[in-house]
């Protein structure tokens, strides 16, 4: 998969998303560990992950549309109504850049 350019390090502080427009869209969350990348829409419903709550201490984000919330490290679902995982991204940091392992 090739390497996307996502932003630089200090565009996204710890609790915060945004999204990447590629096909199938991905969402970049920053942790308190690092960075992270999972596709962006709900596995539930179409609705974009990068525009949900993300909580630091669980790392989850919450779909804003019914409430599901996903595992950001893994895809996982961990409440319903989503019951698939979401795929999750390679994420690399080169000097002061992030990039994204991105289907192409």
């Amino acid at each position: 998969m090739p390497l996307v350019k996502a932003c630089r390090i200090d565009q996204l502080k710890p609790g915060e998303a945004m999204r990447l427009n590629l096909v199938p869209p991905i969402a970049l969350y920053r942790l308190e560990d690092g960075f992270y990348a999972t596709e962006d829409t709900c596995s539930h419903a179409q609705s974009s992950l990068s525009a949900g709550e993300i909580d630091l201490e669980e790392c989850t984000v919450e779909c804003p549309y019914h409430a599901s919330l996903f595992d950001i490290r893994t895809g996982m679902p961990l409440s319903p109504p989503a019951s698939a995982p979401i795929q999750t991204f390679p994420v690399k940091i080169e000097g002061d850049e992030v990039f994204v392992e991105a289907p192409s």
